[in-house]
């Protein structure tokens, strides 16, 4: 079949790897003018993820860019003072757990797509209409094409989704926390850690890796209505959510951010959906069922769901209603359990009120004592 994939990150680029080594011909289309891997370290969780990415020909690669970012983590004070650690099975699931650099995982895909398989850079679909044997798509780029399937892999703002099951509020549940990575390019790490400070409602910190230092910030806000392609926007947002917050290293921090010219910004959020199909278009990764980030599980859901889509189609060729019923079935009990994981990080990683804070600080050193 010919098959579109809208989105090049780690769900497109593993929906293209998977449907290409069935013999389909896929076209990638990417909005941004290169591959998209800003961005902190990322989970692979789970056996079900990591023998998906064994069965993807990719697990000895990946372990070969593992990093160890949970040993480094440590919460501190006003001055810089350590004062809790968290407990390992806070961050982690189990010792199996792999952490890989975005940008690593993003290029092993990448590298391994087949000679089937086209990525077109500054590209986006504009229009899609399903009449039932196939789709035709319009190209922001005033082109037009028809495809034998869409595929929705452009993230939890997903335009696939918003052109094919109506707009991003009827499925988007905000959790009530915003986020934002930026590059440090002038940081050097002192030894292992990764200082986190926290004052009421708000965390930022540095977490360090390889030879790249990201800021970290989140902070608890009600939804808030912007245009998520504006950067300007978003860098106004995060200044003004950590305005008049000159301790530790917070305005060094922000000063970062506003210089980041790819600067990562986005709520808290999950997607619900009761169906992750219509018609000859499908959706998977984070715009059928975005977990959040604070789950830690949105790369494991992207490997599997992409994987459990190309197993669907081999099993029911011809029959795009049972394989779209199976890949849903194999893919929604992760999706469950990984949602609901992520609503208590919130409470662990950014405390309402200095006394919560304190509180989970003690409760802290007390499991390492333990």
């Amino acid at each position: 079949m010919r098959i579109l994939v809208s989105g090049a990150g780690i769900a497109g680029l593993s929906a293209a790897l998977d449907l290409c080594a069935d013999g389909h011909d896929v076209t990638i289309v990417e909005r941004a003018n290169h591959l998209r891997v800003n961005g902190s370290p990322i989970d692979i969780r789970g056996d079900v993820a990591i023998g998906v990415a064994e069965k993807m020909g990719l697990l000895g690669e990946i372990l070969d860019h593992r990093v160890d970012m949970s040993e480094r983590i440590q919460f501190i004070d006003a001055t810089g003072t350590v004062v809790a650690e968290p407990p390992f099975e806070v961050i982690n699931d189990s010792p199996d757990d792999i952490e890989i650099p975005r940008e690593d995982l993003t290029t092993l895909l990448y590298n391994h797509l087949g000679p089937s398989v086209e990525l077109r850079f500054e590209q986006s679909i504009a229009e899609l209409h399903d009449d039932g044997r196939g789709v035709d798509v319009r190209f922001a780029s005033g082109a037009r094409d028809r495809y034998d399937l869409v595929v929705g892999a452009d993230g939890m703002h997903s335009a696939v989704r918003r052109f094919t099951f109506g707009p991003e509020r009827q499925f988007l549940r905000h959790l009530g926390y915003y986020v934002a990575l930026a590059a440090l390019p002038d940081y050097s790490p002192n030894g292992r850690n990764n200082p986190m400070y926290n004052f009421p409602g708000h965390l930022t910190g540095i977490a360090a890796y390889n030879d790249k230092a990201l800021a970290v910030f989140m902070f608890r806000s009600p939804w808030l209505d912007y245009d998520y392609h504006d950067l300007a926007a978003q860098k106004q947002i995060l200044a003004d959510a950590f305005a008049g917050h000159d301790q530790w290293r917070v305005p060094e921090l922000v000063d970062a951010a506003i210089r980041d010219p790819e600067l990562y910004f986005d709520s808290v959020s999950q997607i619900d959906m009761p169906a992750w199909h219509r018609g000859r278009i499908v959706l998977v990764g984070d715009a059928a069922h975005s977990s959040s980030n604070l789950s830690g599980r949105g790369t494991s859901l992207a490997l599997t769901g992409t994987w459990f889509l190309a197993q669907a189609l081999r099993d029911h060729p011809g029959d795009l209603e049972r394989a779209w019923g199976q890949y849903e079935r194999d893919q929604r009990p992760h999706v469950v359990r990984s949602q609901a994981t992520a609503a208590p990080g919130g409470d662990r990683l950014v405390p309402a009120t200095q006394d919560e804070i304190d509180t989970r600080n003690r409760s802290f050193a007390a499991a390492r004592l333990d």
